[in-house]
């Protein structure tokens, strides 16, 4: 393999342990996203403070993203700006949930672990 192994992703110096409200300018569909993805975030201690506006920002795509369905199924008629923002608002999501750890993909990559133990499950 080239080049250097990825390092792990420690638990973060400050996580955030419990699980906070939604703001309260988040739309309903954004608010139901929070309260389903917090405590999964929360129980994994690698959400820190700062990475709240992601959060924040991934909620309110998804809440978008359901949004603009539910106008889709109403109109009953081709929109390509509905179909547009819906593509725009579905790739933000997308991206922002790899960021902070919401894909397969992203929680498969280096395990999250206590940075004070990082040899010992070597043996080294």
């Amino acid at each position: 393999m080239r080049g250097r192994k990825p390092t792990a992703i420690s638990v973060g110096s400050s996580p955030v342990t419990d699980i906070p409200r939604p703001p309260a300018w988040l739309t309903k569909e954004a608010k139901a996203e929070w309260r389903r993805i917090m405590p999964d975030l929360v129980e994994r201690r690698t959400l820190t403070t700062p990475d709240m506006g992601m959060v924040e920002a991934y909620c309110v795509s998804i809440g978008r993203i359901r949004e603009i369905e539910r106008e889709i199924q109403a109109s009953g008629s081709i929109d390509l700006k509905l179909f547009r923002a819906q593509d725009a608002a579905t790739k933000t999501a997308r991206q922002i949930a790899a960021e902070i750890g919401l894909t397969p993909v992203s929680r498969s990559r280096p395990a999250v672990r206590d940075s004070d133990d990082d040899d010992e499950l070597l043996n080294i």
